[in-house]
């Protein structure tokens, strides 16, 4: 009897680890998690064919994949996995010809904005408040609580 309940057990255990329905199971919380390199279409939309590889790389940053044998091409790759859901991914590989930049692949394209169509510049507005005077220390603020301190 003891010998069946441990197979039984053992076999349970197993199933039960290897299962994958166990990821849908809902009210567990399901971290994000991203990975690679943030790829925005306003860096895209910086590159022209011509540059060298050292704009591109101040434009779009390092490269995470780096391949040794293909120094003329460089990957870009961005995935972000929202809380267990459908993972959504982002490529894009730019090559190079004689340290200049040729070619552009993947998913994001630099957008062509032809004069007097720009779009507009974004502006942000940071409030400020009002400078209140120079801080005093919490023991002058006490000692004028208390009578002691000037006013």
């Amino acid at each position: 009897m003891q010998k069946l309940l441990t197979y039984a057990l053992s076999v349970a255990t197993l199933l039960l680890a290897g299962c994958s329905w166990l990821n849908n199971i809902p009210f567990v919380y399901k971290p994000q998690i991203e990975q690679g390199n943030i790829i925005e279409q306003e860096s895209v939309d910086q590159l022209r064919p011509g540059m060298t590889k050292t704009q591109v790389r101040f434009v779009m940053g390092t490269s995470m994949l780096i391949d040794i044998f293909h120094q003329d091409r460089w990957d870009y790759v961005y995935l972000s996995n929202r809380g267990g859901g459908k993972p959504a991914q982002t490529k894009l590989s730019l090559f190079f010809d004689d340290n200049r930049l040729v070619r552009i692949e993947g998913d994001l394209r630099p957008r062509d904005i032809e004069p007097g169509t720009e779009e507009p510049e974004r502006e942000t507005v940071i409030v400020v408040p009002e400078d209140a005077g120079p801080d005093e220390g919490i023991v002058t603020e006490a000692l004028k609580k208390i009578g002691i301190g000037d006013d």
